[in-house]
């Protein structure tokens, strides 16, 4: 058995899904949750760290324990969502654990996938240690892994900044992004022309697809 078989099966032996407890402390990309007593000393990103600020604040994180041959570290976030996609980044040759929480401290997960849909390498090489040729490696191996229906969020935001919170659902963005696709453009043009689209309330693909145009 080689040592990458040996990692795995401790990992899977070890894993922890989540914690839930109270925030003891929270130093440099790191909190210490106290969990009946017991402290887990858990690597977080900024975002994460902005919102869990505050001693004794109860916490729940969704958690990756990575295991190596040297070091065990827990890795913890929020949302399960933002798990999902960080196990999908460590999953990219290049792109440890650490890089995938970088990443995912300087993007949104809306933004992270909507970056892997278009391409968008200089966008995701922002991250602290993610050069341009891993972010496009990234991008390479993830894109087909990302439905196109996830390329618009629920944080997604219109032009000036306005919140699409009463937007329609995903499929009829994605359904105009489509047919602009059919059109002719290109599908990071299709994607950031319909993200960019001021919506009105209960709008169908067909008022997306006269909103988008205006951005071609």
């Amino acid at each position: 058995m080689d040592n990458e078989q040996i990692d795995d099966d401790k990992e899977e032996i070890l894993m922890i899904g989540f914690i839930k407890g109270t925030v003891d402390s929270i130093g440099e990309n790191r909190a210490l949750i106290d969990v009946n007593g017991v402290g887990y000393e858990v690597n977080i990103g900024s975002g994460t760290a902005a919102e869990i600020t505050g001693s004794g604040k109860e916490v729940k994180l969704y958690t990756y324990l990575a295991v190596r041959e040297d070091d065990m570290s827990l890795f913890g976030f929020l949302h399960r969502e933002e798990l999902e996609l960080f196990k999908m980044l460590i999953k990219v040759s290049g792109i440890g654990p650490r890089g995938a929480q970088a990443i995912l401290s300087v993007m949104s997960v809306n933004d992270l996938r909507f970056a892997i849909l278009t391409g968008d390498a200089k966008a995701i090489s922002r991250a602290p240690g993610i050069g341009g040729k891993t972010a496009q490696k990234l991008i390479v191996e993830l894109k087909d892994k990302i439905p196109d229906t996830e390329a618009f969020g629920a944080d997604t935001a219109g032009s000036g900044g306005a919140a699409l919170a009463s937007a329609p659902v995903n499929d009829e963005r994605t359904e105009a992004a489509e047919a602009l696709i059919a059109l002719g453009y290109s599908q990071a043009e299709a994607y950031r022309a319909v993200k960019s689209a001021e919506l009105p309330e209960g709008a169908d693909a067909n008022a997306i697809l006269k909103a988008a145009l205006k951005f071609l």
